[in-house]
């Protein structure tokens, strides 16, 4: 049986949360130190995209004297994010533990390991497809006005850093739907209702994360997307809470009692 979380009063699911939030900063403060040591490979792994424009090579400035040190802080603290990333969404499965039935527990390894890698693959994604066409995007229009580009390299950073993340947290979608599943919230068939919907939708945000006008881009980004979509689907339709008939019985345990 699922522990009943209303048995527990708000002051303890604020501790609840304190801990494990506290936990989460300690294995990113533990991953920090060796992305520390390795952040001038890490700062050419992140430039890779703009080298890979095709554009003529672009100048990254600092405007401070401080400034290279601060960009050795943040390419760390991005890379710690990421490394650290199977420990963070243990803490997210320990913190929501309590509120699943005994048998769903043991699904916390597929958990993590299935979290971490749509959270990697996502990354992964926009650093070798998403960021090169952008970057290409932005760049011709320097040369449209006959500008010659050069960046700051915060800004980069801070621009390259929150598309990584953001296509991280979305390629999370089939982690979403088997919680959702689980709990009842959402179902295979209100999925595959949803779908001529759903496929609209990831082509708007194709067309807003793709500066680029072109439909290749934009279908280089939404096919991903609606291959998730699909793969929920699947998700939900295997991890799905029962529904229950108006005895309070199942269909699957009213089949099995039919045939007994």
């Amino acid at each position: 049986m699922a522990h009943d979380d209303r048995t527990m009063p708000l002051l303890g699911h604020l501790e609840e949360l304190r801990a494990r939030l506290m936990k989460a900063l300690l294995a990113i403060t533990l991953a920090f130190f060796p992305t520390y040591f390795y952040a001038g490979v890490l700062f050419d792994f992140l430039i890779q995209p703009l080298q890979q424009t095709g554009v003529d090579p672009v100048s990254l400035i600092g405007t401070g004297p401080a400034e290279a040190f601060f960009t050795k802080l943040k390419v760390s603290f991005i890379a710690s994010l990421f490394l650290s990333s199977p420990v963070l969404f243990y803490q997210v499965w320990q913190f929501v533990a309590p509120g699943l039935y005994e048998q769903e527990r043991r699904y916390v390894l597929p958990f993590v390991f299935f979290a971490t890698f749509f959270f990697l693959a996502g990354a992964w994604f926009c650093h070798a497809l998403v960021l090169p066409v952008s970057y290409a995007f932005f760049l011709e229009q320097y040369e449209s006005i006959q500008v010659q580009a050069t960046l700051r390299i915060s800004e980069y950073l801070t621009f390259t850093a929150r598309m990584l993340l953001a296509f991280g947290v979305t390629f999370e979608l089939p982690v979403f739907a088997f919680f959702f599943a689980r709990i009842g919230l959402i179902t295979h068939k209100a999925l595959l209702g949803f779908f001529r919907y759903a496929v609209v939708l990831i082509f708007v945000a194709a067309a807003m994360l793709t500066p680029s006008p072109d439909v290749a881009s934009q279908v280089l980004l939404a096919g991903p997307l609606i291959a998730l979509y699909g793969l929920s689907i699947g998700v939900a339709y295997v991890f799905g809470k029962p529904r229950l008939d108006q005895t309070g019985e199942t269909a699957e345990g009213r089949e099995e009692a039919e045939e007994g």
